[in-house]
């Protein structure tokens, strides 16, 4: 199946101990899906070794995402699998994907799909939202954004 072809997303530097920074990346559809851009994500962060968890809206998304993660690119292959997962393949497993809360080894980086923010952004490094250029999608994530701003985060766009 072909992708679009797109920019490659920006690097995702490691954040220092401690420190929780948040990005924001608004992708718009025409240029790349959002399911996608999570993957290219994903693929970016795994490379730096980072832990990635990626949380879904729903099942039939972690399912999808699976699936696109196997074919996204043809020059690369991201370790992932769906959560909840045994523990042992979770802890060998750099990127799970799931739509229930995720495990504390995967703290590095948190990639958002969900229409709500997560109740728990604190133990993450970075915490990734793609938003897509509808208007609806737009305004979802600005509630997001509040939310987060709420929560004592201090969220940066990014355009990817």
């Amino acid at each position: 199946m072909n992708q679009p072809t797109s920019p490659e997303p920006t690097t995702t530097p490691a954040a220092p101990a401690n420190t929780f920074q948040q990005t924001w990346a608004q992708t718009y559809a025409q240029a790349v899906t959002v399911l996608t851009t999570a993957c290219r994500l994903a693929e970016k962060a795994h490379e730096q070794g980072l832990k990635v968890a990626v949380r879904t809206a729903s099942a039939a998304e972690t399912a999808e995402l699976d699936d696109l993660m196997w074919t996204f690119a043809d020059r690369s292959f991201v370790p992932h699998g769906a959560w909840p997962a045994e523990p042992e393949f979770a802890a060998a497993t750099p990127v799970l994907i799931g739509a229930s809360a995720l495990p504390e080894s995967h703290r590095d980086v948190l990639i958002n799909l969900a229409p709500d923010a997560p109740p728990e952004v604190s133990g993450y490094a970075r915490v990734c939202e793609l938003v897509a250029g509808d208007e609806d999608s737009k305004q979802r994530a600005r509630v997001r954004w509040r939310a987060y701003r709420n929560l004592g985060c201090e969220p940066a766009k990014a355009d990817v």
